[in-house]
């Protein structure tokens, strides 16, 4: 490596190198154009789960551009089981519009019971695996 080059590229690896101001050749990297997502609640705990608990992953998906793409993919496929599960299990439970019309207040209840199982369920088919 010739001493005197601002820039060269390492024929093994394809990177380029630039040379800094206090001497020392820096990688030329570049991150590719992400795709811009908007990232529900199940993107977020997912985006934070990986980056806690999963740092390899999480690296490997933002430094090749594919974090939002997997946290948008995460957030649709938690938010489309959230309403199929909720429906199935309503349904297998009894709990109809008529018991809503005749009972609120068991109606809420019986509901809010299903939606925190249906969060455990995602929680760890989903975001935490």
């Amino acid at each position: 490596m010739n001493q005197n080059l601002k820039h060269y590229t390492n024929e093994q690896t394809e990177i380029s190198y630039t040379l800094s101001a206090d001497g020392y050749y820096l990688p030329d990297l570049i991150l590719s154009e992400e795709l811009e997502y908007e990232i529900g609640v199940y993107g977020i705990m997912r985006r934070n789960y990986l980056k806690n608990h999963r740092k390899g992953l999480y690296t490997a998906l933002l430094t090749t551009g594919k974090l939002n793409e997997h946290l948008n993919e995460i957030d649709q496929i938690a938010n489309d089981r959230m309403e199929l599960i909720t429906k199935q299990m309503a349904e297998a439970e009894g709990i109809t519009e008529q018991l809503k019309a005749d009972d609120m207040m068991k109606w809420v209840g019986l509901m809010s019971n299903i939606h925190n199982r249906v969060q455990e369920i995602i929680n760890n088919e989903l975001i935490y695996s």
